[in-house]
């Protein structure tokens, strides 16, 4: 377990060797090996070295620089608005300066400038202008950053709900239980099926016809078969196609090959903006040289050092509205401060013109404290002119409205962290949505069959169905099911049992506890690893075929999948009295019309089961799945119920009102979306007659 918990640590690459290392734990104020050893500890244990060590939690947060909340990073970037450090530096000026006051007496040698001449209480209340600004500064800070903090703690909350609702198989103590990826750890054993995104990496130890897709690693689009003799690399970050299998797990986290590619794609992302920055910096100087001379000699250290802040403390998206109104903020702003400066120079002129111009004074020595004064004063009414004209009401005003529409729309269930995507959502006008588990349960339950001859509208009694038939479906449904799907009993007592896996196999093992059989014993008696063949299901297929070796040495071949699909496949069928007869193309057509057709018009998923006997001698081409999967007998049919979810028509309702057209994508039977769609339609219409006679009531 030591090597599993330090693996976080192992991971980083060690740039320049121990020196890099060195000058890492110089930064940091610990050291890679304590934070080693302190990862090999648990429990008490730990607790005991965090204290002997460190002090505490909080000190050890220090040494890593870090912080136990995000307080201080969201008080950082709502400073970083541009109207507000206009506001904060003139609050500031005009705080600093109004507790600066020309002299009351008139001094005959320096004359008597008029200029910003003011009375006595004007001039003690000069100081509550600029302390009003900073108060309003402070309260457009405080709401903007607790506003952001409120919604990065329910985005955080969310996270982690996805984060656990996200789960992989894995065999412990002899059990197959499910557990959030985020608890996987080296040693597992995990089963793989079609359809699983890999979460970490690991080697094959049992598969059947796996294949998988490693283009996010490789960029190859095609798929790479998977076996124990071959190619046993299973790598995170990878689609598994086609087939099923058990891996051990060897890397998890930023050990796995994913996190290490991101990893370095971080870092290289890191240096690659450094560099533009740079670019950038250098650029705009030499284009602003002939403006800004004076700023030549920050070019050095104080463009590192911002450059530096930018990296530590990123600066937030805004959106198209809040983009608009701080370009507007800052264009009254410039025009501001460019009157406030006329303003001054005007002053100024007008005090000179009239004292050394038209009085005919000159500047004795003496007189220089009054005349700065003066300057002073001038320079308070600039600011006072600037500070009226920036407006410091329209920070405060956008920060409200986006406080209070994001808190309105989280009540109508709607979670948005930038307001940027609400805006970008706002013009939508079509959803594509798929079928199975977001307009329907996603619980799929078998309500009707077709067994030796009989259309069964509803789960039949045993004693209906012939015994041999009977004992082939349980052997079909049983070793034809991927061995991780498997119903379990209920959390609550009296509730419905939950389905692991696929739910389509759950809803067939369900049939079967509804038959008074039970999965289990077969399973047993037939391990995952005696299975001989298994060609697992996927979209091209649209079935799923195992093949099992018979104790006289021949093979059984058990099939399911679509029935339009299975049924063309079929050449004979099991009778009503469990007599295998012939299938004819005839028949087929017959039974999709009577059989088929209906169950899809009801909105159920139709399946085939059949089966197929092959000699062992001399062995079949196993990699001659067209060979293989023909000539079937077709054992039963069965039609599988998905409900449709009990808000869908109301929320489909409210699209169309908004003007969205919504659009259901599915691969099922045309038949089974359109009865689907047309019972969420008469759904829909239920809905508004009773909108519509609430309104009239």
């Amino acid at each position: 377990m030591g090597e599993m918990a330090n693996s976080a640590v192992e991971f980083y690459p060690k740039r320049g060797g121990g020196g890099a290392e060195a000058n890492h734990a110089g930064d940091f104020g610990v050291t890679l090996e304590e934070l080693r050893s302190l990862m090999e500890l648990r429990g008490a244990e730990a607790l005991q070295k965090i204290q002997d060590s460190f002090g505490d939690v909080e000190r050890l947060c220090q040494r890593l620089k870090s912080s136990t909340s995000d307080g201080e990073r969201n008080v950082l970037l709502a400073l970083q608005d541009v109207t507000l450090i206009i506001l904060e530096i003139a609050a500031i000026i005009s705080l600093g300066l109004s507790f600066y006051q020309p002299p009351g007496h008139e001094s005959e040698g320096c004359g008597n400038g008029s200029g910003g001449t003011e009375d006595e209480g004007e001039a003690e209340a000069g100081w509550i202008e600029g302390a009003a600004i900073l108060l309003s500064v402070i309260c457009v800070v405080l709401v903007t950053a607790f506003n952001d903090w409120s919604k990065e703690k329910q985005f955080r909350g969310l996270q982690s709900r996805i984060e656990l609702e996200q789960r992989f198989a894995v065999v412990r103590n002899g059990n197959v239980i499910q557990i959030p990826v985020a608890e996987m750890v080296v040693g597992d054993m995990a089963q793989v099926k079609y359809g699983d995104l890999l979460p970490a990496d690991g080697v094959l130890i049992q598969g059947n016809d796996l294949k998988i897709d490693e283009s996010s690693l490789t960029g190859e689009s095609d798929h790479v078969r998977k076996s124990v003799e071959k190619d046993p690399m299973l790598l995170s970050g990878t689609h598994v196609m086609e087939g099923s299998g058990r891996m051990l797990v060897t890397a998890v986290g930023v050990n796995s090959q994913t996190g290490i590619i991101f990893t370095l794609l971080g870092a290289g992302e890191g240096e690659e903006e450094k560099k533009e920055k740079k670019g950038r910096s250098k650029k705009q100087d030499g284009a602003v040289a002939m403006e800004m001379q004076p700023l030549k000699s920050a070019e050095g250290g104080e463009v590192e050092e911002r450059e530096k802040k930018k990296a530590n403390v990123p600066k937030k998206e805004k959106s198209v509205l809040q983009g608009k109104l701080t370009k507007l903020a800052v264009q009254i702003g410039k025009a501001g401060l460019v009157m406030s400066a006329i303003t001054v120079i005007i002053l100024v002129l007008y005090f000179v013109i009239e004292t050394f111009v038209v009085e005919g004074r000159s500047w004795l020595p003496e007189c220089t404290p009054i005349y700065v004064q003066y300057f002073v004063k001038f320079f308070i009414i600039g600011v006072t002119v600037l500070v009226v004209a920036v407006p410091e009401g329209l920070p405060l005003a956008v920060t409200i409205s986006l406080a209070y529409s994001v808190k309105k729309m989280m009540k109508d269930n709607n979670l948005v962290r930038h307001l940027d995507a609400c805006e970008t959502m706002g013009n939508a006008t079509a959803i594509c949505s798929d079928k199975t588990g977001t307009l329907t349960t996603n619980r799929m339950t078998v309500v009707q069959s077709y067994i030796n001859d009989q259309h069964f509208r509803e789960i039949p009694d045993p004693s209906q169905i012939h015994h041999n038939t009977l004992e082939m479906i349980v052997n079909a449904i049983s070793i034809n099911c991927a061995y991780t799907s498997k119903i379990m009993p209920p959390d609550v007592e009296g509730g419905l049992p939950k389905q692991v896996g696929n739910k389509t196999e759950c809803g067939l093992l369900g049939f079967l506890l509804d038959l008074k059989r039970d999965y289990a014993p077969v399973r047993e008696h037939i391990p995952e690893e005696k299975l001989y063949k298994v060609y697992t299901f996927n979209s091209v297929r649209k079935s799923m075929s195992t093949v099992v070796q018979m104790p006289d040495g021949s093979f059984r071949l058990y099939s399911k999948g679509a029935s339009e699909i299975l049924l063309k496949k079929c050449s004979s069928i099991l009778g009503a009295n469990g007599e295998t007869r012939n299938f004819k193309p005839r028949d087929r057509d017959e039974m999709v019309k009577k059989v088929i057709e209906p169950m899809a018009c009801e909105g159920l998923r139709t399946i085939c089961i059949a089966y197929r006997d092959l000699p062992c001698n001399p062995e079949p081409d196993w990699d001659n799945e067209a060979e293989i999967v023909t000539d079937l007998t077709c054992i039963a049919v069965v039609g599988i119920e998905d409900p449709v979810r009990p808000e869908v028509p109301e929320a489909i309702c409210k699209c169309q009102r908004a003007g969205i057209t919504v659009r259901m994508v599915t691969g099922d039977n045309i038949n089974t979306a359109r009865a689907i769609a047309a019972n969420t339609y008469t759904k829909i219409l239920k809905f508004k007659m009773t909108v519509f006679c609430f309104i009239i009531f």
